[in-house]
């Protein structure tokens, strides 16, 4: 069976490694990795295929940034010669970013089977550009493998049920597969003279928050008046509008380059608390047991809040940002919210079973 795999962003690079070994080890299984180019730092892509030990791309698409129309459009015509060349048995896609959107697309319009992984998520806020990949792709996708119950129910209110399962979350058995390698590997915290427990790891990449001078400005000036040192990956979008906000540094924020999946997994695992609006990383703390405090209105991880592990915090709120940070705590109980690490596994006999 030849299954095409399109990722082009950090998360995916993650989660797609896991289902690989699997497709790796399994002889009736033929993968064809097509990379969009979607994050082209080296820090954020490349890295990724060594240090996971992935196999490289079949196909780099090298499309980079641009505005959404530019680069779903531009993806969609390249995947599209693809996958006319290559006639796949399916097409995978994890997650909600462009490349997904446009891998769906293309693959829709040929009658390829569409396999999305991490199905079924809503923040119900279609202002986000990845509400709107996540909806489209689920609608399009033959088989929908769900992180968890929440999302699998989801699905169902929409009128999907055929092709649903509750595999639990594959990115799970990636933190479970690489966390004490990661911390045995990384010398992130010597090189930052970081003690664990005695820091914030932050990310700040969404275009609602970086592109808002308003939220952005709060976000740092809370930053600013944390207790700890801050430590803050800058992503590209993030980097280029401080610049031009020219907001000024706190002597207790580290803006550091894009990290690596091992440093970055240490970073996190090793902190006193998590500051992001990203929703990968949202999950991450919660599968590493840091508290959580999510600069957003809403989050797809409505979970983690539940249960006491995540707070959400409106990004423009500086004095509730702070407020946020101070109140962190770690409750006693932490459910088994997304599977048991062996989602990848289960994963891969679906595809089989179905495809047949």
């Amino acid at each position: 069976m030849n299954i095409l795999t399109v990722i082009g962003a950090r998360p995916q690079f993650v989660k797609a490694c896991m289902l690989s070994i699997c497709f790796q080890n399994d002889p009736d299984m033929n993968e064809i990795v097509v990379h969009t180019g979607q994050h082209y730092d080296a820090n954020m892509s490349d890295i990724f295929f060594d240090q996971l030990q992935m196999q490289k791309p079949h196909y780099h698409l090298g499309v980079g940034s641009g505005t959404h129309a530019e680069q779903t459009g531009a993806m969609l015509v390249k995947i599209e010669a693809i996958l006319l060349k290559e006639k796949p048995d399916a097409v995978l896609v994890y997650g909600d970013t462009n490349s997904t959107l446009a891998a769906s697309l293309a693959a829709s319009k040929l009658h390829i089977p569409i396999i999305h992984v991490e199905a079924g998520l809503r923040s119900f806020n279609r202002r986000m550009p990845e509400e709107i990949n996540r909806l489209l792709t689920d609608h399009l996708s033959t088989l929908l493998f769900c992180p968890s119950q929440v999302a699998a129910d989801q699905l169902a209110k929409e009128g999907i049920q055929k092709g649903v399962y509750n595999t639990g979350d594959i990115m799970y058995d990636a933190v479970l597969h690489h966390r004490y390698e990661a911390i045995k590997q990384s010398t992130i915290l010597l090189k930052h003279g970081l003690i664990p427990k005695k820091y914030y790891a932050a990310t700040i990449h969404r275009a609602e928050n970086t592109d808002s001078p308003k939220k952005l400005t709060a976000i740092m000036n809370a930053f600013a008046q944390v207790d700890l040192p801050v430590i803050l990956p800058l992503h590209p979008r993030t980097k280029k509008m401080l610049t031009e906000l020219k907001l000024a540094k706190a002597k207790n924020i580290h803006l550091i380059d894009p990290l690596h999946y091992f440093d970055m997994l240490s970073l996190m695992s090793q902190a006193k608390a998590i500051l992001t609006d990203s929703g990968g990383i949202q999950k991450e703390a919660y599968m590493l047991k840091v508290p959580c405090v999510t600069l957003r209105d809403e989050t797809e991880w409505t979970d983690t809040v539940q249960t006491g592990w995540n707070q959400l915090v409106d990004a423009s709120a500086e004095k509730d940002i702070i407020e946020a940070v101070k109140n962190v705590t770690i409750p006693t109980a932490h459910p088994s919210l997304f599977g048991d690490g062996q989602s990848a596994k289960q994963m891969c006999e679906l595809i089989k079973k179905h495809l047949n």
